[in-house]
């Protein structure tokens, strides 16, 4: 697999079903020129591990917009099944959840499982000029960390050093 942090982010443009279980949009990577995005991929709609990690970017979304930046969830399933989803088990989002139908977006990120044809957990952070920063991937059994991914983006803004385990208000290098 080929080196992804430090590189432009592969572009998209992908069906959506809005957040808030209203309706449909459509989503591109020049949507977020000039913010931060953390972009995650998660295997599928009504499955176990993702509602958790679904629901708690949701609930730390304030936290990503006062730093700039906006949250999108990906995975294979349609925008039809995303909008069943919100509205019938995760509640309202915060963000909007795409549909990579062509599974061409897992691909470009390097996470797509194409045995399975379902998408890791992908998470990566694009700055504003559209480079990518960072980026973890997690077998499907375990789910990530918000506060690390809130963490590791603060890092990434201070534009210094940061040792292990830095924290918001702690010397950088």
């Amino acid at each position: 697999m080929e080196r992804i942090v430090g590189m432009k982010a592969p572009s998209f443009n992908m069906a959506t079903a809005l957040g808030d279980g209203s309706g449909f949009g459509r989503v591109s990577l020049d949507d977020y020129k000039g913010k931060w995005l953390v972009l995650f991929f998660y295997p599928l709609d009504f499955t176990f591990v993702c509602p958790t990690e679904i629901t708690g970017y949701s609930k730390k979304y304030d936290a990503f917009k006062g730093m700039d930046a906006e949250v999108l969830g990906v995975s294979i399933d349609s925008e039809h099944s995303h909008k069943a989803w919100i509205n019938s088990d995760l509640g309202k989002l915060n963000f909007p959840l795409a549909a990579d139908l062509t599974k061409k977006v897992a691909s470009d990120y390097g996470v797509l499982i194409e045995e399975e044809g379902i998408a890791l957990r992908g998470l990566f952070i694009i700055d504003p000029q559209g480079v990518v920063r960072y980026s973890v991937v997690h077998d499907l059994n375990v789910g990530r960390s918000v506060d690390e991914t809130l963490r590791v983006l603060k890092a990434l803004q201070t534009g210094g050093l940061c040792p292990v385990d830095w924290s918001e208000g702690e010397d950088l290098l």
